[in-house]
C-alpha cells in the first residue's frame, strides 16, 4: 500500500493508491525541511536533470564549435530541452494540478514528460535543420528517447528521473572528453544524487538502480549510429 498525493485543494488530502511510493519522503512535510534535510533537498532541486543536461549542452555546444555560434546553438538547447519543462511543472504546480515538485504521484508526471519529449524533438529539429552541432542533436535525440521511456515505465512504476540523468550525464562525459573527465564529473555526481534521492526517501534503490540503467542504455543504444564518438 502507499501513498497518493492528490491535486492541490486547500487541505492537501491524502488518498491510498497502488502505483505511488510506499512511504512518504523525508522533505514532503514544510517542518521537516531543516538541517541536513533541508540540504539534500536543496541540492535535489538545484542538481537536478534539467541543469545537468543544460550544462552538458552548453560544454558539447562549445566542443563542437569553439566561438559564439556553439554557444547560440547550447543556449536553444538549453531553452528547450532544459528550460521550457522546467516551466511547464512550475505552471502545473501554481495552478494546483500536481501537489509538490518532485511529483512523487506519477499520474503527476505525465504532462511534464510528454511535453518535454515535445520540447525535445522541436530542439533536435532545429538543429539539424538549421545545420547545428550534431553532437548537439544527437544529444537532443537522446532526450526524446530517454524521456520517451521514462514516460512509459512512469505508467507502471515510479522510477529515479535524477538517477537516469546523473549517469547518463557521467557517460557522455566520459564517451566525449575521455575516462579522465568522466570520473572526476561523474563519480561525485552519481554517488551524491543517487545517496541524495535515496536519504530523502524519494526513491527505492531499485528504482534508483534502473534509473541508473536506463540512463547507460540510452546512450550506447546511439553510439553504433555514430553519436557521442570524438
Amino acid at each position: 500500500m502507499g501513498y497518493h498525493l492528490v491535486t492541490r485543494s486547500p487541505v492537501h488530502p491524502f488518498t491510498l493508491s497502488p502505483p505511488l511510493m510506499k512511504q512518504r519522503p523525508l522533505d514532503f512535510l514544510a517542518h521537516n525541511r531543516v538541517g541536513i534535510v533541508r540540504t539534500a533537498r536543496i541540492y535535489s532541486n538545484v542538481v537536478s536533470p534539467p541543469v545537468m543536461f543544460a550544462i552538458v549542452g552548453l560544454a558539447f555546444g562549445l566542443y563542437a564549435e569553439p566561438n559564439w555560434t556553439g554557444f547560440m546553438w547550447a543556449a536553444v538547447y538549453g531553452l528547450l530541452v532544459s528550460l521550457a519543462p522546467i516551466l511547464v511543472v512550475l505552471y502545473l504546480l501554481k495552478t494546483g494540478r500536481i501537489a509538490e515538485l518532485h511529483m512523487s504521484n506519477t499520474r503527476e508526471r505525465n504532462i511534464p514528460y510528454v511535453s518535454a519529449v515535445v520540447f525535445a524533438a522541436i530542439a533536435y529539429s532545429l538543429i539539424t535543420a538549421f545545420d547545428g552541432p550534431e553532437l548537439l542533436g544527437c544529444l537532443a535525440i537522446f532526450n526524446v528517447i530517454e524521456l520517451a521511456g521514462l514516460a512509459v515505465i512512469n505508467h507502471f512504476w515510479l522510477i529515479s528521473l535524477h538517477a537516469t540523468g546523473a549517469m547518463a550525464t557521467a557517460v557522455l562525459v566520459t564517451l566525449v572528453f575521455g575516462w579522465t573527465a568522466g570520473l572526476l564529473v561523474g563519480i561525485p555526481l552519481v554517488v551524491s544524487v543517487c545517496w541524495v534521492r535515496l536519504f530523502l526517501k524519494r526513491h527505492s534503490v531499485a528504482q534508483v538502480a534502473a534509473g541508473l540503467a536506463l540512463g547507460t542504455a540510452v546512450v550506447l543504444i546511439l553510439v553504433p549510429f555514430g553519436c557521442f564518438v570524438p
